[in-house]
């Protein structure tokens, strides 16, 4: 586990923000006085801590990563940086099939 205090500064607001990591996921506890915080709080409350390579094997889909959003099909590769947001959507009539390489392995 992690804490990390962040003093007021400027602004008057206090700041905490808890990590607690395994393997797979990293949580976040983040609780402030300041309202623009609290809203980002509510969507950061857990992180992938593994960066990824998505290989597309078959059919097709949509991938986002952060605010990125792509069509992709067979062939196609897809870089994930570490703690990224990131869904796979299957917009075709077949399954989509897909191989993920992760680093560090789990």
């Amino acid at each position: 586990m992690s804490k990390s205090v962040i003093q007021s500064g400027i602004c008057g607001f206090t700041t905490e923000v808890v990590a607690r990591a395994d393997s797979r996921t990293c949580s976040l506890i983040i609780t402030s006085d300041c309202p623009a915080i609290k809203g980002l709080a509510e969507e950061l409350r857990q992180v992938d801590p593994m960066e990824e390579i998505y290989f597309i094997m078959s059919g097709e889909g949509e991938m986002t990563v952060g605010e990125d959003s792509r069509p992709v099909v067979a062939g196609d590769a897809i870089w994930i940086p570490a703690g990224s947001a990131h869904s796979l959507l299957n917009t075709g009539q077949n399954d989509c099939f897909i191989l993920v390489v992760a680093s560090p392995a789990w």
